[in-house]
C-alpha cells in the first residue's frame, strides 16, 4: 500500500493506495470516534462490493446503514440527494456519524454533498470504484450535484476523512468506463507534467490492457499532482482552475446531450481537443502537439470530436451557465506546451464561437 496526503492543515487527509485494501481498518483509523456510518453507493456498484464493505466495517465495531441509488450521471439530482437525507434521518443518525462514498464520481459527488449539507456537516470517506474518481474526482473536497442548466452548479468545497483507492476494484470496470478514466489520466499530463504524457505515449498499448502494476502507477502520480495543487489553491481561486482542462467545453457537452449521454470523461476528452485547438490557433502550441494529444487520446478510444449537430452557439449559451465563469468573462484553461497550461479570460465569446463553427 502506498500512502499519499492531501496537506491541508486541520483538513489534511491519507490517500490510501494499493491492492485489497482493508476498508474497515483504514476507514477506522480515519474516524477514530464515529459508530454510525451509512454507506452510499448505487445499483451497479452494489452488487459487487457492498458486502465486502460492509462486513470490514462491521468487523471493526462500525454499525452500518446503507443507501443504494440508481446508477448513472442522469440521477445526480436533487432528488438523490434527498434520497440519503432521508435515509439518514430516518436511521436517527446523529452529528457523529460518517459517510461512505463507494462508487465512481457521481455517488463520491453526491455523498460528499449530503455530507457537507447533513446537519450542517457531518464526516465521509472516498472509496472510489472507477479510475476516473480515483485519480480525480475523489480527491480535493469538490462535492456537487448537478441542475439541469448546468453541471455541478450545486454543491460545496467539503474534504474527506481519507480516500482508499483499491486498484483491485477497478478488474470489473466495463472498458468504455476505463477510456472515460483515462481522460482525466491525459489531462493531468498535458496540463502540468510533460513527462507523466510522455510515458503515457510510451505506454499506450497497455493503458487499456488494465496492467495491475500500471494502473498503480498511473494513479499514484495522478493523486500526487492533484494533492500537491489542491494544497496549494483549495478553493480553486489560482493553480487548480488548470485542472479544468477540458472541462468547461465537456460541461457543455454534457448539458447539450443530456446528462448521462456521454460519461464525462468522453467530455472531457473532446473538451481537451476543442482546448488544444483553440490553443494551436492562439500561437501557443505547435499542430504536433495538437496531433500528440488527438493521438493518445484517440488510442485511449476516447472521442476527438464533439457531436455536429452542436453549434458554436449552443456552446456559448451552455458555458455562460458554467460556475467557471468569473466577473462576465469565461476563463479557458489551455495547454501552453506539452506539460503547462494557463487560464485564459481574455477570448471573446464570437472568436471561440467563430472557432468552433470551423471545427464541425
Amino acid at each position: 500500500m502506498q500512502i499519499l496526503n492531501v496537506d491541508l492543515k486541520e483538513r489534511s487527509y491519507p490517500i490510501y493506495i494499493g491492492e485489497d485494501l482493508s476498508y474497515g481498518q483504514l476507514c477506522r483509523k480515519a474516524l477514530p470516534k464515529c459508530q454510525d456510518v451509512m454507506i452510499v453507493s448505487n445499483t451497479t456498484i452494489a452488487p459487487l462490493y457492498l458486502d465486502k464493505c460492509r462486513s470490514s466495517l462491521e468487523d471493526e465495531g462500525f454499525k452500518v446503514a446503507t443507501c443504494i441509488l440508481p446508477d448513472g450521471e442522469s440521477y445526480k439530482t436533487v432528488d438523490s440527494y434527498m434520497q440519503i437525507m432521508t435515509a439518514l434521518i430516518s436511521a436517527s443518525f446523529g452529528r457523529d456519524c460518517a459517510l461512505i462514498a463507494l462508487g465512481g464520481g457521481v455517488v463520491g459527488d453526491m455523498t460528499g454533498f449530503a455530507a457537507a449539507t447533513y446537519q450542517r456537516g457531518v464526516a465521509y470517506v472516498q472509496i472510489p470504484t472507477t479510475l476516473l474518481a480515483m485519480v480525480d474526482s475523489s480527491v480535493g473536497g469538490k462535492t456537487a450535484i448537478n441542475h439541469p442548466q448546468g453541471k455541478n452548479m450545486i454543491g460545496a468545497f467539503y474534504q474527506p476523512k481519507a480516500v482508499i483507492a483499491d486498484i483491485n476494484t477497478l478488474k470489473t470496470l466495463p472498458e468504455k468506463e476505463r477510456s472515460a478514466g483515462l481522460a482525466e489520466v491525459i489531462k493531468a499530463g498535458i496540463i502540468i507534467d510533460g513527462e507523466f504524457f510522455k510515458f503515457l505515449e510510451e505506454n499506450a498499448d497497455k493503458l487499456l490492457s488494465f496492467d495491475v502494476s500500471l494502473l498503480e502507477q498511473i494513479v499514484y502520480r495522478c493523486c500526487d499532482i492533484k494533492a500537491k495543487v489542491v494544497a496549494l489553491d483549495e478553493r480553486e481561486c489560482g493553480i487548480r482552475a488548470l485542472l479544468n482542462l477540458g472541462h468547461t467545453f465537456g460541461h457543455a457537452i454534457e448539458a447539450f446531450l443530456g446528462f448521462g449521454t456521454w460519461l464525462h470523461g468522453e467530455a472531457v476528452a473532446a473538451g481537451t481537443v476543442i482546448a488544444a485547438k483553440v490553443a494551436e490557433d492562439k500561437g501557443f502550441i505547435t499542430k504536433d502537439d495538437v496531433k500528440r494529444i488527438c493521438s493518445l487520446l484517440d488510442k485511449a478510444k476516447l472521442p476527438i470530436d464533439f457531436p455536429k449537430n452542436m453549434t458554436g452557439s449552443d456552446f456559448m449559451r451552455l458555458m455562460r451557465h458554467d460556475k467557471k465563469v468569473k466577473s462576465g468573462h469565461i476563463r479557458y484553461v489551455l495547454p501552453t506546451a506539452i506539460g503547462k497550461s494557463a487560464v485564459f479570460s481574455d477570448l471573446s465569446d464570437d472568436y471561440v464561437m467563430q472557432l468552433l463553427e470551423t471545427m464541425r
